[in-house]
């Protein structure tokens, strides 16, 4: 393991991300997986950071977990997505130094941290690089996509851009509205039972995907309460591997 640091090239952050990487030392195969634990933008969870990162890596694929900034210590959305593209910024710069291929460099994300792999998926041409921002696939795991109605969870909302925002940028930061042609292939899972954030949250954004010809994978297990990460009883992870290699 060996902690890195980004910064997005012309960004506003105040402070860099920390990055946390497992890297294959035997077995790899050139993909690369920038892991946003959930939390409710309040917290990081580590079962879906280092936990994953740890299942994924010895399984040959290079794992980066991000320590982004959180609603709790004061920040607020774009804080939150300029450090996913910083992570990803660094990363893909950094792929020969990681024997990584730079056009397999995805990212995943639980819960809220689903919601910020969403989206980096759909806002990546906010921003101008010399690197491309856009990753190359993504990985939701229960991820929070909408940020009103009923299937909103809004808690991570509320962290993400305070108590009363503006209706113009509920809009902005609702993943589904933002899926277009350009949009990277998905693997999405979710639990019928989830009742922390339900899994219409999925199932809308990859209804957009279907209708923007982006292709992807969703699971919708029947059991299984929210924020499992790997302590599930179906195998999520041997369907994204499979999902990943291909």
């Amino acid at each position: 393991m060996k902690t890195i640091i980004g910064r997005l090239p012309g960004g506003t952050t105040a402070s860099a991300p920390k990055i946390e990487c497992w890297v294959p030392q035997d077995i790899q195969n050139g993909i690369g997986l920038i892991i946003f634990p959930g939390g409710g933008y309040g917290s990081l969870a580590e079962h879906e950071g280092k936990g994953y990162a740890e299942y994924f890596s010895q399984r040959g694929v290079a794992c980066f977990v991000v320590r982004y900034r959180l609603g709790s210590e004061g920040f607020q959305h774009p804080a939150m997505l300029e450090d996913a593209f910083a992570a990803i910024s660094t990363v893909r710069g950094s792929a020969s130094d990681f024997h990584l291929d730079p056009h397999k460099i995805g990212v995943m994300g639980s819960s809220a941290g689903g919601h910020l792999a969403a989206h980096s998926l759909v806002a990546s041409r906010q921003y101008e690089s010399e690197i491309p921002l856009r990753p190359d696939f993504g990985v939701l795991c229960y991820p929070v996509i909408t940020s009103s109605g009923e299937f909103c969870h809004k808690g991570s909302i509320a962290n993400l851009l305070g108590e009363t925002p503006s209706p113009a940028l509920l809009e902005e930061v609702s993943c589904e509205k933002r899926v277009t042609r350009d949009t990277p292939p998905c693997f999405i899972w979710h639990t019928a039972e989830d009742g922390g954030v339900p899994a219409e949250n999925s199932m809308m954004f990859a209804s957009a995907l279907r209708r923007h010809g982006i292709p992807f994978e969703l699971h919708v297990y029947a059991k299984g309460v929210h924020g499992l990460g790997l302590n599930a009883s179906f195998p999520w992870a041997e369907d994204c591997l499979r999902w990943l290699k291909a």
